[in-house]
């Protein structure tokens, strides 16, 4: 791979994740504070992400495995997403907001898997070459996070421009795409199934009883998960940190640096106890919010978002190597689609769905909302997801290895997660 082609899917990349964290981080408290939604719609909102995901590998296995080039698609998505972007930040109230949302999720999710498919078709060794390409994804996102707080969006009542500016960016990825290197369909001519494209081929995993129990901690622990998601940036603002969209992008700090010490944990601690610490970050993290404030306890905020990246890589990136490890050459591919369709279809759904309403019955005067109580709730659904997890898991594949952190093996990946 020359530099040429390095810099172009750098730039690719930087600009994918750009785009989503531009925006997404902070559309619960653009949804309360400027559309002047109940909690429940933001829930309803945040569920087309999941609504998304389920609907993207019928947009890859369908259209881009079998009938265009992918650098095609990914353009025309982007500009499709950069439009529909640009509705979401001029909306006036929700109903006019929702419908633009949906499409743009439908449209987004399938570019998640475009990128990396155009990444790893142009390398010699994704091994070595896809990390430092993914991890500009990172850094956009990271830097879309620094901005908003430096420009003070959030306090200023400017969150429409949020949408704006990743409007601005889609557009931009979208013209840029049509430049990318040719990556035409893999599959042209050839017959795929709905089995095929929702991985259902790995199902036969379940039949393991170690890995149905990690299956189904999966999807649950992604209920709680959803919280964090609709509610952290509404909350932060409600207590009144400064500039909360940037200081919850340490969040993906944190997920770089445990990403790279992954391989030193995972050899002292094996699956089942990386699982479960991941598990109980979650539950220390809501507690941290729950009794965090902007005085005294304000290293309770700070270290509940740092925890992030305990969160999510020593559960979810475990899991995605123990699926990757228990499936064999031969279902790789299609235990991948399987749990991240459990997770961020399924799991995330009901979490989606319930968070809001929980929210809007913890409403106190004034518009506030009792967020301890709110915290406490997705607290206690993680801390019974991780005791019955360690009574049930019994770890029999202790020779599992992790061989790399490389993040090719690990998406799609959130970040945002």
């Amino acid at each position: 791979m020359d530099n040429k082609i390095r810099i172009q899917l750098s730039v690719m990349m930087f600009l994918q994740f750009f785009i989503w964290g531009a925006w997404f981080v902070t559309l619960g408290t653009y949804l309360l504070t400027d559309l002047k939604t109940n909690a429940t719609e933001v829930g309803v909102a945040y569920l087309t992400q999941s609504i998304g995901a389920i609907v993207a590998p019928f947009i890859i296995g369908l259209i881009a495995d079998k009938y265009f080039p992918a650098q095609k698609i990914l353009g025309v998505l982007h500009v499709i997403g950069a439009v529909m972007l640009w509705f979401c930040g001029t909306a006036p109230n929700f109903n006019a907001f929702y419908p633009y949302v949906l499409i743009y999720m439908i449209i987004y999710m399938p570019t998640l898997a475009l990128v990396n498919s155009i990444s790893f078709r142009q390398m010699t060794d994704p091994s070595k070459q896809f990390p430092p390409i993914r991890f500009l994804g990172t850094l956009g996102w990271i830097i879309a996070g620094f901005a908003i707080g430096w420009l003070n969006w959030e306090k200023s009542g400017s969150l429409d421009l949020t949408f704006k500016t990743a409007a601005a960016a889609s557009l931009l990825l979208g013209l840029f795409s049509f430049t990318l290197p040719a990556t035409p369909p893999l599959k042209k001519g050839s017959k795929t199934s709905v089995r095929d494209i929702l991985g259902l081929d790995a199902i036969g995993l379940l039949k393991n009883s170690s890995y149905r129990i990690f299956f189904l901690a999966s999807v649950a622990i992604c209920v709680p998960l959803a919280f964090y998601y609709n509610f952290t940036n509404p909350f932060l603002n409600e207590v009144g940190m400064n500039g909360a969209a940037g200081k919850q992008a340490f969040g993906q700090v944190s997920e770089l640096i445990f990403m790279a010490l992954m391989p030193l944990f995972f050899k002292r601690l094996g699956v089942k106890k990386m699982l479960a610490v991941g598990m109980l970050a979650w539950v220390l993290r809501y507690a941290l919010f729950a009794y965090g404030d902007t005085g005294a306890n304000y290293w309770m905020l700070i270290g509940g978002i740092v925890m992030h990246g305990i969160c999510y890589d020593f559960f979810f990136v475990t899991g995605q190597i123990y699926t990757d490890e228990l499936a064999g050459e031969q279902f790789k591919s299609a235990a991948q689609g399987f749990i991240t369709l459990a997770t961020y279809g399924v799991g995330m759904l009901i979490g989606f769905t319930i968070s809001g309403p929980i929210v809007d019955a913890h409403k106190t005067t004034g518009g506030l909302h009792d967020w301890q109580q709110i915290w406490l709730i997705p607290a206690a659904i993680a801390a019974v997801v991780l005791i019955l997890f360690l009574l049930l898991f019994k770890d029999r594949n202790r020779g599992v290895q992790l061989e790399s952190p490389a993040p090719d093996k690990f998406m799609p990946a959130t970040d945002a997660i």
